[in-house]
């Protein structure tokens, strides 16, 4: 609420309007020959209207909003209160038994309303003068807005009172062909978004604000798509609840996103299911400082878990984790645990003293090429890391465990992917055996991921490219990763033990397109501002991933988006035989730890082989 100190000024100036409104009824009224009766008490009469319409006034709540952000609400109120008070005047002249002709009361009523109401709307109106005469004067944006609703009314109204952004409304796009050739505050609505392209080369448009919050993802890319054709910068207005609190100010006005433009739809969770299996439970997660572990972590500190242990070998990342959650959620008990997956002992200590409900195992190397030249640690981090904490969950009754997998583990050629595919196989096994409820989730790239390709497409564009692709025809599946760990969540509410799961990530992506767009949202034409570059395929590198391998069947669930592999056997014995075996060649040659691996895992097809037989220290 606005203080009555912030508004003294108004407040002076209504009482002067208010007195000016007062003399000029009784002066309209009489013809400016007053009786003596009500000279002699004019002084109280002029008191008594003005403290009777200041407290309506003030019950009314005419000091409750900012007038310089005075609108039509604000002058509904006035006439309201212009009505009232001189009611309650004449009622208590009539309890103080004193006769005035009642057009005083009328007249009143008008003044007052158009005094205090010029009052109010005149801050408004010197400020468009001025706006009109600074856009006279100074250079700006033309910006066109799609959506003729109330979000678009309502980003022209803010674009319009804030001069100070420079950017100038100069038409409206909306598929309503009804809307079309009207106005909404003065500016046009001109056509449908088939002609957005014409329109901004037309009108010489510089920005375009996609102003329709309550659209479906699927439109909005269809939008976004006639956008991309024209040189503009590109701006969106998320989230249609900002609309119902009336809170839409140019503040929520954003850049567009390379997310803005994949076209998925928001992902459904079952809130209640997922409630059931983390609320009150001690839950850990692995690799808690990542991008797929730290969203782990934000996600499950919503459902109130009994505590929640955050493990990460890189403290930095852990720390400033730990600090966002003690804002956001101060009643939660958590640890942040620094240590690494491989160290088997350590695992041990902690498993014995928290004893962990349940686990979401997200530690592990991702980077292909990387591990291409160190497949040495991509096997001690994702097969005997994952080991090493799948075997403490069992050890010490863990009751659901989450394998954070990749699609890359689908015929791996790769030794990233072929490790991951490992570590499935070792939690499958072990739930042949187990009370545990081991699970793994399968899903292809998430989108700003550390390493991912956006955040470097970024950096190259900051530094005026060129920007670097692999291959033309390279494509990958992509999803957010909010939408990627809701769905693991949702996934492990799930499990009844073995399954693996796989995500819908909807149509791949060409990485080429990826990177036309990026390049489009930071202003610039592709291949002539910013060059693209391609590469060649890199060690281990394939031109498209599969979610789910040849002898795996796929079984719906009871979510939309989230599917079953049928569990290939894996005999947990052998395995073990084979993991001994595997462990004591990691100091050999990788000529060997590469045939090993051939042999753990069949489908491994490695691109690179010849070129990734080195040997490496372990």
């Amino acid at each position: 609420m606005v203080s009555l100190k912030k508004n003294m000024g108004l407040i002076v100036i209504d009482i002067m309007c208010i007195n000016l409104a007062t003399i000029f009824s009784f002066y309209v009224i009489y013809e400016g020959n007053i009786p003596e009766n009500i000279k002699n008490n004019f002084f109280m009469l002029c008191l008594i209207f003005t403290l009777t319409t200041m407290v309506v006034y003030y019950l009314l709540q005419l000091y409750n909003s900012l007038w310089k952000y005075a609108s039509i609400d604000e002058f509904i109120k006035v006439v309201v209160a212009s009505i009232c008070a001189p009611v309650v005047v004449y009622l208590c002249l009539i309890f103080w038994n004193f006769r005035v002709h009642i057009g005083v009361f009328f007249l009143y009523s008008f003044f007052s309303m158009l005094l205090t109401g010029t009052n109010r709307v005149s801050y408004r109106i010197f400020k468009r003068i001025r706006v009109v005469y600074t856009n006279g004067i100074k250079e700006y944006k033309r910006v066109m807005i799609v959506g003729a609703g109330e979000a678009g009314a309502m980003v022209i109204k803010e674009l319009k009172n804030r001069p100070e952004m420079g950017l100038k409304p100069v038409v409206v796009i909306d598929d309503d062909k009804t809307k079309h050739n009207s106005k909404i505050l003065g500016v046009p609505v001109v056509g449908g978004r088939e002609s957005i392209q014409r329109i901004a080369k037309q009108q010489r448009i510089d920005e375009i604000i996609v102003a329709i919050p309550s659209a479906p993802k699927r439109e909005i890319r269809e939008i976004f798509n006639e956008c991309k054709k024209t040189a503009c910068k590109l701006k969106i207005l998320p989230g249609v609840y900002e609309l119902i609190d009336g809170k839409v100010t140019i503040n929520h006005i954003r850049d567009v996103q390379i997310e803005d433009l994949l076209g998925r739809e928001p992902v459904k969770v079952d809130l209640e299911e997922i409630s059931q299996y983390l609320k009150g439970q001690v839950v850990l997660v692995t690799g808690g400082g990542g991008s797929i572990g730290s969203e782990l972590c934000r996600q499950v500190a919503r459902f109130e878990p009994k505590q929640l242990l955050i493990l990460d070998i890189y403290e930095n990342n852990a720390y400033m984790l730990h600090q966002e959650l003690l804002r956001h959620y101060p009643q939660l008990d958590q640890r942040v645990l620094i240590a690494s997956v491989r160290d088997r002992a350590r695992m041990e200590a902690i498993f014995d003293k928290y004893r962990p409900d349940v686990v979401f195992h997200a530690a592990a190397h991702k980077h292909v090429p990387l591990m291409e030249s160190n497949p040495t640690e991509a096997i001690k981090n994702n097969v005997f890391g994952t080991l090493h904490v799948a075997e403490c969950a069992d050890k010490y009754g863990t009751k659901r465990f989450v394998l954070i997998s990749t699609d890359k583990a689908v015929n791996p050629t790769n030794i990233m992917g072929a490790t991951k595919r490992i570590a499935e196989m070792i939690i499958q096994a072990l739930d042949a055996h187990s009370k545990t409820e081991f699970v793994a989730v399968r899903f292809g790239n998430v989108l700003g991921s550390a390493g991912s390709v956006i955040p470097l497409f970024k950096k190259q564009i900051e530094e005026g490219g060129p920007v670097t692709v692999t291959h033309p025809e390279i494509k990958r599946y992509f999803m957010t990763i909010p939408e990627a760990v809701q769905l693991v969540i949702q996934a492990g509410a799930m499990a009844k033990g073995g399954e693996i799961f796989v995500l819908d990530m909807g149509e791949p992506v060409k990485i080429v397109d990826l990177a036309r767009d990026l390049i489009r949202l930071s202003g610039f034409e592709p291949d002539v501002d910013i060059k693209i570059e391609f590469t060649g395929l890199r060690p281990g590198e394939k031109l498209y991933e599969e979610l789910l391998m040849a002898e795996e069947g796929l079984t719906a669930t009871k979510h939309e988006k989230i599917f079953i592999c049928k569990p290939v056997f894996t005999d947990l014995n052998t395995l073990r035989k084979e993991l001994e075996k595997l462990k004591s060649m990691i100091m050999d040659s990788d000529e060997d730890l590469i045939d090993c691996i051939e042999q753990l895992v069949p489908t491994y097809r490695p691109l690179q082989k010849a070129n990734s037989l080195k040997k490496v220290s372990g």
